[in-house]
């Protein structure tokens, strides 16, 4: 019986111009043994679609070639089932791919594909919605909206967009925050939900998160000064964010965040702009209900 793959591939994800085709993956998966389909994602949302499809045609490994968003959309389709989650990397930042030390060159990442060999990850949940890597709101969510209105997916357009969002932070966004039982946080800095140890780039706010631990870690920081964000941003190159003991960190199963009715507060998903819509913001995560397809010999970097 043919083992059908199916491949979603962002052609605009990071520097765009993303092609995949048959020819390059001939010689990894014989005619006899494996049928292939790929599809392209033309539009935001579509590769969701498309792999909402590819499960009905009976698909057995779906691939997600892009960035983070795209595997996103790819990977919820897919917690809770017996279909292999595959991964190229085509994004600016791969912060999952970086986590599961997946190749970032394409003949390598094919090859991983075909050895098939697969561990079992955790997923985060936001309400409705999962995530695979991290949550933010309040400046992280201001700079994954300057860096997609700029349409530059490159290390440089992030920088740019976080010296946009600097430049244009505002301190009296008249937001309180309450998360969990815990007193009224006003007009936080940052809200960090992780479930990977990195964000992309080799930059990270959580650098023990696991993927395997069964645990989220939450790093909250309060209202700070402009100088102080400058230092943050210092720490956080270097992978040590908590050196900045305005900061509190810890790890959860799950926690509820409350905000106050009639303010905005946005936020990222998996390195995605969303808008907030919801007063009460519900989190946890579900062990192992993902398998994904990683490097042979692979093991948890925490």
């Amino acid at each position: 019986m043919l083992k059908h793959i199916h491949f979603i591939i962002n052609p605009k994800a990071g520097v765009g111009n993303n092609r995949l085709d048959l020819e390059a993956l001939t010689p990894y998966f014989r005619k006899e043994e494996y049928t292939i389909t790929l599809k392209y994602s033309n539009y935001k949302k579509q590769a969701l679609e498309l792999t909402q499809d590819s499960i009905r045609e009976g698909a057995i490994i779906i691939v997600a070639c892009g960035g983070d968003g795209t595997i996103n959309d790819v990977a919820s389709c897919l917690v809770g089932t017996s279909i292999r989650l595959g991964i190229i990397p085509f994004g600016s930042g791969n912060g999952l791919a970086s986590n599961l030390k997946i190749p970032l060159t394409t003949d390598k990442a094919i090859a991983v594909i075909k050895q098939h060999e697969v561990v079992n990850i955790d997923v985060g949940l936001i309400n409705e919605q999962y995530f695979f890597s991290n949550i933010g709101f309040g400046f992280d969510a201001d700079i994954i909206k300057n860096y997609e209105a700029s349409e530059m997916r490159t290390i440089k357009g992030y920088i740019r967009a976080s010296i946009k969002s600097f430049r244009e932070y505002k301190k009296e966004r008249n937001i309180g925050v309450k998360i969990n039982d815990s007193d009224c946080i006003k007009n936080p800095f940052m809200i960090f939900i992780s479930n990977s140890n990195e964000m992309g780039s080799n930059i990270s706010l959580t650098p023990k998160a696991s993927l395997h631990d069964g645990m989220l870690d939450v790093l909250i920081v309060p209202e700070i000064s402009k100088p102080k964000m400058l230092l943050f941003g210092m720490l956080m190159l270097i992978r040590k964010p908590h050196w900045l003991k305005d900061i509190k960190s810890y790890q959860t199963k799950n926690l509820k965040i409350n905000k106050e009715a009639g303010n905005t507060f946005d936020s990222q998903i998996d390195g995605e702009f969303h808008k907030v819509k919801n007063d009460q913001i519900y989190i946890s995560v579900l062990e192992k209900s993902l398998g994904v397809i990683v490097p042979r010999g692979y093991s948890d970097p925490i």
